[in-house]
């Protein structure tokens, strides 16, 4: 895991001239958090909810990062416990399998509600995955810095940066990262209910070794979107999770 090592050495010390200032107001801001231990409760839909004691997301794990510190400290990054651990897990099995780096999204308010301009991530079950890159079949990071802009970057319908067509998906690894999710959602008794990608790029998906068995299991991906909601959702996988 050296590269991991490095990669977050990196991390906390380019954000900030002095990277002591970096981490101390964000680990300050999530032991804040930390301090309400009661339980979750989501009430209503991913499109019309609410949430009760949401727990935060770390900032930053051994292989993962939430991706934006401005929508971070915004308390855009809330979930339902039992999805914040399940989520968690999935990370720590990715660390076994992979030495690539993850990225976090937004998810919700502490306690649900609209998050504009998302449709959904009302109830603390809903949360988006930044899509991670290769280029020369090497995983990529530059874009990954982008922050909230990272939602206006392009890809075409074969999953190649608009900017640059030798950065591509790496649709392999969002399929891996789907089926660990599942499967740990599965054992505390929940479930991938949707995935939300752009409709063209379900082909790429399914096409790779991963992706053969995330449609063999039936775990649903979106049929049909608005032209509007389908082309935002070429640079991140959006998944909402139920109770089985």
């Amino acid at each position: 895991m050296k590269i991991v090592s490095i990669f977050l050495i990196v991390f906390c010390f380019s954000c900030c001239s002095n990277g002591q200032d970096r981490v101390d107001p964000i680990r300050k801001y999530y032991n804040k958090h930390a301090a309400d231990t009661l339980a979750s409760v989501s009430h209503g839909s991913v499109s019309n909810g609410s949430l009760e004691h949401g727990k935060l997301i770390p900032y930053y794990g051994s292989n993962y990062s939430y991706f934006d510190t401005t929508s971070y400290f915004s308390g855009r990054a809330f979930l339902h416990e039992d999805v914040l651990a399940f989520t968690l897990k999935a990370y720590k099995k990715l660390e076994n399998a992979s030495d690539r780096f993850y990225r976090i999204m937004e998810c919700a308010n502490k306690k649900g509600g609209k998050l504009p301009p998302h449709q959904t991530h009302q109830n603390g079950t809903s949360i988006d995955f930044m899509m991670p890159l290769i280029k020369d079949h090497k995983p990529y990071y530059k874009l990954d810095e982008t922050g909230v802009n990272h939602y206006w970057l392009t890809f075409d319908d074969d999953g190649k940066y608009s900017e640059d067509k030798s950065v591509e998906i790496d649709f392999e690894a969002v399929a891996q990262h789907i089926l660990l999710l599942n499967e740990e959602a599965n054992k505390k008794g929940w479930e991938v209910k949707k995935v939300i990608i752009k409709i063209e790029l379900k082909d790429e998906l399914y096409a790779t070794p991963s992706g053969k068995k995330l449609k063999a299991k039936g775990i649903y991906v979106v049929q049909g979107l608005s032209k509007m909601v389908n082309a935002l959702h070429d640079e991140h996988y959006h998944i909402d999770f139920a109770k089985v």
